[in-house]
């Protein structure tokens, strides 16, 4: 199987049987010979079957070990999701019947699976409406098989990690009324759980870790994100903004996550108004 001209959507062209972009996805995607995706399911929903082919043969040729399911509806997906459980998801925004949008605002309901959105719209609104939906990250079409394995390799490794033997304990703070158990990764505000998608936890867990000290936004994206993303401001305030809404944490008068306006943002239970400028 090979996929031939694709129209300008996906570049390179791939060539199944070509050893140069074996080598090339192996030397660049596997610089150590260590694999991120063992035993691991990829969901590709995609309604173009050019698109869809061509990504199904990228994680052929880069990632055999890898479990390959597709769809292109987002019905189609929604239900695969449901009885198959996949460990990241790759989701087109220009689906027939429910779009990109709608698909994800469904599986959010129920589902923390990392997800890319693939995107023809090259605007910042249309990748801030994907991230304020709970997407983990997005790649604008055209796109190399090289992009896109290294966007797959950057979530799947923000993705949480198996628990170790050790135990990370609770934080508790008083006057945040705040308590977060690091073993099980549940967030308690004001006696209530709070449910946070991975990428909100792991912010949370950044700046509680780092409290009454400022953790710059270039320190947050690379630790978070990756190296790759320290010029991605608009991630860090849509997820920032998610966080603040979860935590009950009023933008207008923030009592626990402050900005420092240009320089990143620093927690801080400060019960009553706070005088530092949000975001």
């Amino acid at each position: 199987m090979a996929a031939g001209n694709l129209g300008g959507l996906v570049s390179p062209l791939f060539e199944v049987k070509s050893q140069s972009l074996r080598d090339e996805a192996r030397l660049t995607l596997h610089p150590e010979g260590i694999s991120l995706m063992e035993s691991q399911k990829v969901l590709i929903i995609e309604d173009d079957p050019i698109v869809l082919e061509t990504v199904t043969i990228c994680f052929y040729v880069c990632r055999p070990e890898a479990e390959v399911l597709t769809a292109q509806t987002g019905e189609e997906g929604i239900e695969l999701v449901r009885s198959q459980s996949p460990d990241l998801i790759i989701l087109d925004l220009g689906l027939p019947g429910i779009d990109g949008y709608q698909t994800l605002k469904q599986l959010r309901a129920f589902s923390e699976t990392p997800v890319i959105l693939l995107t023809a719209r090259d605007g910042e609104m249309a990748r801030i409406k994907g991230l304020e939906l709970g997407a983990d990250d997005y790649i604008t079409k055209p796109f190399s098989h090289i992009v896109l394995m290294a966007r797959v390799k950057a979530v799947l490794r923000r993705a949480p990690a198996q628990s170790s033997d050790a135990p990370k304990g609770v934080y508790r703070n008083e006057e945040a009324a705040l308590e977060i158990d690091k073993d099980t990764r549940t967030v308690t505000r004001q006696g209530r759980l709070v449910s946070l998608a991975p990428l909100e936890y792991s912010i949370l867990d950044l700046l509680v870790s780092n409290e009454g000290h400022i953790v710059t936004r270039k320190m947050m994206l690379s630790k978070i994100w990756g190296p790759g993303y320290l010029e991605e401001i608009h991630y860090l305030k849509v997820y920032i903004r998610r966080l603040r809404n979860k935590l009950g944490d009023d933008p207008q008068h923030t009592e626990l996550i402050h900005t420092e306006r240009g320089i990143g943002y620093i927690f801080k239970a400060r019960p009553g108004v706070s005088d530092l400028p949000v975001a």
